[in-house]
């Protein structure tokens, strides 16, 4: 399994947020995982593909009903698959409040069930074009009082195997 290389690390008193160039889909099984998605769980694009083709159960996502701002969840093989629902429509992008709130409701169900390490890519950021340093903030006033550590994953130099396959 590779891990990839870790980059750097953000250490509050109880939680982290480290960073990593790898695989988002090679993390420890034991992690939970979480992106974004639409309120129509279209997931035709972008890495929301790949979540789409690995886990499937769409239409359990959609039978939850979530609205922007929630998160919807699959449990896999002994973790979460957290979707992050910050927009109405594929077509769509999404808002920071979307975002903050969808991030907020996946905090209740981590600290309601145990969850003390999610991985995730840098969310929002791809082809929905927010900005990491202000995801990164958001990040870090959400879980910062918590013992979740995040680990984000971004892929290696453009135009390698793995960034043609994540597209």
């Amino acid at each position: 399994m590779n891990m990839g290389k870790t980059e750097k690390l953000y250490q509050s008193t109880n939680w982290t947020l480290k960073y990593v160039t790898g695989d988002l889909f090679s993390c420890p099984r034991d992690e939970s995982l979480a992106h974004c998605i639409s309120e129509d769980c279209r997931m035709g694009a972008g890495i929301a593909v790949m979540f789409k083709k690995k886990f499937g159960r769409v239409s359990e996502l959609k039978e939850q009903k979530k609205l922007p701002g929630q998160c919807a969840v699959l449990t896999y093989d002994q973790r979460f698959i957290y979707y992050l629902i910050t927009k109405k429509k594929a077509s769509q992008k999404p808002t920071y409040v979307n975002l903050r709130e969808s991030l907020e409701d996946m905090k209740s169900h981590c600290l309601e069930n145990g969850v003390n390490r999610i991985s995730i890519p840098r969310i929002g950021c791809g082809l929905d074009q927010l900005l990491w340093s202000k995801v990164s903030k958001i990040l870090e006033q959400i879980f910062k009082e918590t013992n979740i550590s995040i680990t984000v994953y971004s892929l290696p130099c453009v135009g390698s195997k793995l960034q043609m396959h994540a597209m």
